[in-house]
């Protein structure tokens, strides 16, 4: 049985970074690793407020899915959290990378932030419950669509998203940052809630 849960359990929190950085770390690893800075940084900056979790029987995490809103995002963090981690030097390099891949907030879409669920928990439908809680927490607040984004050569989930009702508003093409990231093109989509 898995529970879905508003906020994620402190108690979870280690736990909900290394399934972040299991899920995104390829295309963050230049950036915001080595592997321990990198945990580290999510472990200061997850917004626990800005998620919504799927749990096991006994409590322990299947998977997530974070959120943006104006007031912040569930991965985001601050320049001087960069810097706390990083140093000085570091965060010189890394905040306009970073700034460039996660700078926007989107006032008239509901903006997910980011869907992972653990390697053993996959294909049990708990990203696509995760996304149906996603659609609820929108509608709830007043949004009356959920706008993501999937890097182009994530064709599994961008077929899962097409499958709950997503569809195709644009293709935004990284240029050299693809060199940075590992990818080309940011593909984004939208769906009525």
């Amino acid at each position: 049985m898995v529970t879905l849960r508003a906020g994620l359990p402190t108690e979870l929190r280690a736990e909900a970074a290394a399934l972040y950085w299991e899920a995104f770390g390829g295309k963050l690893g230049l950036v915001m690793g080595p592997h321990p800075k990198a945990m580290a940084f999510l472990l200061r900056v997850l917004r626990q407020d800005h998620a919504i979790a799927a749990l096991d029987e006994a409590g322990g995490l299947l998977g997530m899915a974070g959120f943006k809103t104006p007031a912040g995002s569930f991965a985001g963090g601050e320049a001087a959290d960069v810097i706390a981690i990083y140093g000085r030097l570091g965060a010189l390099w890394r905040l306009p990378l970073l700034w460039m891949l996660g700078r926007e907030v989107d006032n008239d879409r509901f903006l997910l932030d980011g869907i992972c669920v653990t390697r053993a928990a996959r294909g049990q439908g708990i990203g696509t419950a995760l996304m149906a809680a996603i659609g609820q927490e929108a509608a709830a607040r007043g949004y009356g669509q959920v706008r993501l984004d999937v890097i182009d050569s994530n064709w599994r989930a961008k077929a899962l998203y097409e499958r709950l009702g997503f569809r195709v508003e644009k293709t935004t093409s990284i240029g050299l940052l693809r060199f940075v990231y590992g990818f080309r093109a940011a593909i984004t989509m939208v769906k009525e809630v």
